[in-house]
């Protein structure tokens, strides 16, 4: 302890110890020391040594303060010194005013050390868990510590970062810290952390950075705010800038609407401090971002539409138009509503109509002009003007005609000043900046759009009193050959270049005046300093133009007469390289990077944006112009005729393809608005379906409880309980009427289908019948016909018995002796005659029941053969009527089913009925009826099935 007295400021006997011997004492006792109060103390004495002696303590002791945040993590106070002498080894905070001045030097102690200390990720990863602690005196530390580390080594330690597990999620928790240093300090972490880095600004935004860092902006005041505003900015900017995806995340987000707040200013402009001038000058930078010509064109028109729909272009606008607004404020601020209105044609028409707070209140855009032809505006001013009327043209015909309108001998108001005016007068002022912005502000009228170039012909001028009046061509070419300064010659030719490109009639109209031309040979033929080469080389293109788009309306200027004479008088190879003295020219490629015209100074302002790309469109092919001979000209002028008449022909079928095209809209969207409909009827037919199935359920369950609740609370108001209204009453009554008709069409079907299966049974039971007594008639012939023959045999018997004793009577009777044989013979005679007499009579008998019996048995013969043949016959039929049986035995199942739906159906709409009160016949007298039939077909049926099976 008496060591670390003297180190600390206490006066110790004998010599003093240097500071690096101090500085190894220090770290042998944080290496050594086994008690954490001596650890604690010796680190802090490095803390007060490591800004003195920053080279010693980062050698001897970066080692030592590592390995105490990693073992002494349960002591908060010693991570602080630690955290704390680490971040004076690392910072370079005494040496920000040279390294201002001056560059970074490559042994820089604050870039070594953090080599040094990042060679390990895992100390990065180490800080990272660190920032978890709540604790005030090690989170601030690292905090600054980890900023430090991203300052000197950014790219390595982003890297870290970047694939460490929750790391930035970690550093987003800053923003929600309630203490506002940390806080603040985190805003500035995450700057650092962001820069140049996109996957890093994607996982910051997902984290809802957006969000946070806008609620801070409100908290603090907005553009009232203080430094923090300006850090949240900031942080906004490193996000948005040059990042389409959080571009489109911050509008779909709806982010833009939260900036229209930012610019609402007071009346009383006097008091802007300079953190609010810096405030809304960001806050204008982040507009502009979104709105830049550098992003892709949808999402910049996205931006743009809803900067307009939610007030935002509105409240530009309004700066714009306010007094007291700073220079740099206003100027900002007119290139921030340029970018809003470039190119969106909504916007456009909104700036139009904007009118200063003057008397009489003038158009906005006649007062910037006013401001860009004045000398006496600041530089920066003067060229936001000129870009924002710029983006006003652009792409904007209707804009274009209306600035050309105002030129117009027709539509000039002598008691207002105009755009045109205005233009006119600085196109034609002794300021040569004037000269030049008035000149490309025309150009920039005349872009791309044919008829206001032939409009622009017509305008005329008033020199002096006295003379008459000048066309607007001739009077440019007038103050081109009077050898004004370079600036204003080359607004002039960049001008008339723009003007007569694709436009012949313009091109007749510029070789009209005979002096034009020798003019144009006579600067690009001399030989002229370094200064006029830029002005040659626009002579050589304004003459290749002439060449180029000439119709050969004028005799002595036609395309073949004028390449003759740059062969003669300039010579073909000397004129292509004065043509391409413009693109070789250092301000050229400057003026070719981006729209907005930045110069460092006046003298430099020379080239324009869109006249850049004018001049690559057109170098290569005036230069094959000039080098044409007469002969390939004509072949390329055939070769024209035949592609315009190829284009008729391809135009003639594009528009047969675009009225095809429509037909076939027109029939598609019809597919589609029946496709609809088809649709809606079909989800509505299932609502329907739905509905009655939910009405079926309904009134299920209202039988259940009426049939409980109806013999102690009585009659219920069901129409109450389903909630029915009179319309489905009626309706329910019209499908009951129609179920009813139903039920008696097929009861009447049934019937006869009854009927038909009746005689087809009593049919074929006739048929059966009649075979059965053909059978017993022929039994009883059969058993006549054997009692006749046992009869006829025993005639027969007796006829011979009555001839045998008939021949021994005769035979006996001579022979015979008296006495009482003779008696008893005559006694047997009689006998026998008695017998055969009764015999005979009897024989007579059965011969006319024999005779009956042949007639009998022969009708009876007739009879069976009439029988056979009918027997026949109905086999026949009965084979045909079992097939209609069975094809009716079907027919009434599918009836029965049908009836037993019907009667389903009839059965719930009669109880429907009869729980809404309406009159209906007994259901137990029609159930019991149903029931009885059921149980007569059943009975048929099984009858069928056994004579079938029979």
């Amino acid at each position: 302890m008496n060591f670390l007295r003297g180190v600390m400021g206490g006066q110790a006997a004998g010599p003093q110890p240097s500071g690096a011997e101090t500085i190894h004492k220090l770290c042998d006792r944080v290496a050594s020391s086994t008690l954490l109060e001596d650890r604690r103390d010796a680190v802090r004495a490095l803390k007060s040594l490591s800004k003195k002696y920053r080279l010693e303590v980062g050698t001897q002791a970066m080692d030592h303060l590592v390995n105490i945040l990693q073992t002494d993590r349960s002591d908060s106070e010693i991570l602080g010194y630690a955290l704390d002498t680490l971040y004076n080894i690392l910072c370079n905070d005494e040496e920000e005013e040279q390294d201002e001045t001056a560059q970074k030097q490559s042994d820089d102690l604050g870039a070594q050390f953090t080599e040094q200390f990042v060679q390990d990720p895992e100390h990065v990863t180490l800080l990272l868990a660190l920032l978890e602690e709540f604790d005030f005196h090690v989170r601030w530390p690292g905090v600054k510590l980890l900023t430090a580390l991203l300052k000197n080594q950014g790219v390595q330690v982003q890297g870290i970062i970047l694939v460490s597990p929750m790391g930035v999620s970690r550093l987003m928790d800053l923003l929600a810290d309630s203490r506002e240093v940390i806080r603040n300090d985190g805003l500035l972490l995450l700057q650092q952390l962001t820069k140049s880095n996109a996957a890093i600004q994607k996982i910051v935004a997902f984290e809802s950075a957006f969000e946070r860092l806008l609620d801070i902006i409100t908290e603090e005041g907005s553009s009232d705010g203080g430094i923090v505003v300006e850090d949240c900015l900031l942080l906004l900017l490193n996000l948005l800038k040059n990042n389409s995806s959080n571009q489109n995340f911050f509008k779909e987000g709806s982010y833009i609407q939260r900036m229209k707040p930012w610019f609402e200013i007071g009346d009383d402009n006097s008091g802007w401090s300079a953190q609010k001038v810096t405030n809304l000058h960001l806050m204008l930078q982040l507009v502009r971002v979104m709105v830049s010509p550098v992003n892709s064109p949808g999402a910049t028109s996205s931006c743009q539409k809803s900067m307009y729909q939610c007030g935002l272009l509105q409240q530009l606008c309004t700066i714009l138009m306010a007094t007291g607004v700073p220079a740099d404020i206003l100027t900002e601020t007119i290139n921030t509503v340029s970018e809003v209105i470039r190119g969106s044609q909504v916007n456009q028409d909104y700036f139009a109509s904007v009118n200063a707070p003057s008397n009489p209140p003038r158009p906005a855009i006649v007062v910037l002009l006013m401001s860009m032809v004045n000398e006496r505006q600041p530089f920066v001013l003067r060229c936001a003007v000129l870009y924002c009327f710029q983006c006003f043209l652009y792409k904007n015909q209707k804009g274009q005609g209306e600035i050309v309108a105002t030129l117009l001998p027709s539509t000039i108001d002598a008691n207002s000043i105009s755009a045109g005016q205005l233009l006119c007068g600085g196109l034609f002022s002794a300021d040569s900046l004037s000269n030049w912005c008035a000149a490309v502000a025309l150009a920039h009228s005349l872009q791309d759009n044919l008829t206001q170039k032939e409009q622009l012909l017509r305008v005329q001028l008033a020199t002096s009193l006295g003379k008459p009046p000048v066309s607007l061509l001739q009077q440019c070419t007038n103050i081109l050959s009077q050898g004004s300064k370079v600036q204003t010659r080359v607004g002039l030719l960049m001008l008339l270049c723009t003007w007569i490109n694709n436009c012949p009639i313009a091109v007749t109209h510029f070789l009209h005046n005979q002096e034009n031309v020798p003019f144009l040979t006579a600067q690009i033929s001399e030989n002229l300093g370094e200064d006029e080469r830029l002005v040659q080389g626009l002579c050589a293109l304004l003459l290749g133009i002439c060449i180029y788009y000439n119709d050969n309306s004028l005799e002595n200027y036609t395309k073949e007469k004028l390449k003759q004479l740059i062969e003669k008088r300039i010579g073909k190879e000397n004129f292509v390289e004065k043509l391409g003295f413009i693109t070789k020219h250092e301000l050229y490629s400057r003026a070719a990077q981006k729209p907005q015209p930045v110069f460092p100074a006046p003298e430099q302002m020379l080239f324009d944006h869109e006249f850049t790309k004018l001049v690559k469109e057109l170098e290569g092919v005036i230069t094959k112009a000039v080098h044409k001979s007469n002969e390939e000209e004509k072949k390329e002028e055939e070769v024209k005729k035949t592609l315009e008449q190829h284009d008729n022909i391809v135009t003639q079928y594009k528009e047969l393809i675009r009225e095809q095209d429509s037909q076939i809209q027109e029939l598609k969207e019809q597919v589609e608005s029946m496709s609809s409909q088809n649709e809606q009827m079909q989800t509505t037919v299932s609502q329907q379906l739905a509905q009655i199935q939910q009405h079926k359920d309904q009134y299920n369950i209202l039988k259940l409880k009426i049939g409980k609740e109806s013999q102690s609370n009585g009659q219920v108001d069901v129409s109450q309980v389903n909630g029915l209204q009179t319309e489905e009453l009626t309706q329910l009554r019209e499908e009951v009427e129609e179920l009813r008709k139903q039920h008696a069409l097929f009861q009447t079907q049934l019937g006869d289908k009854d009927a038909l299966i009746s005689a087809l049974r009593s049919e074929t039971a006739d048929s059966s019948a009649g075979g059965s007594d053909h059978t017993e008639l022929l039994k009883e012939l059969e058993a006549l016909r054997n009692q006749v023959q046992a009869q006829s045999a025993e005639i027969n018997q007796m006829q011979t018995e009555r001839q045998e004793l008939l021949r021994r009577a005769e035979a006996g009777s001579s022979d015979e002796v008296s006495g009482s044989g003779g008696s008893l013979e005559a006694g047997a005679t009689a006998e026998v005659e008695s017998r055969l007499a009764a015999q005979t009579a009897e024989t007579e008998i059965l011969k006319e029941a024999a005779k009956g019996l042949s007639e009998s048995r022969a009708e009876l013969e007739q009879q069976l053969a009439a029988a056979t043949s009918t027997v026949a016959i109905l086999q026949t039929e009965k084979a045909k009527l079992q097939t209609e049986v069975q094809e009716s035995k079907k027919e009434q199942d599918d009836l029965l089913m049908l009836l037993a739906d019907q009667d389903q159906k009839i059965h719930s709409l009669r109880l429907r009925l009869k729980n809404l009160g309406e009159p209906v016949d007994d259901e137990d007298d029609l159930d019991c009826r149903d029931q009885t039939d059921e149980e007569d077909y059943e009975e048929d049926d099984e009858k069928e099935e056994d004579k079938d099976e029979n």
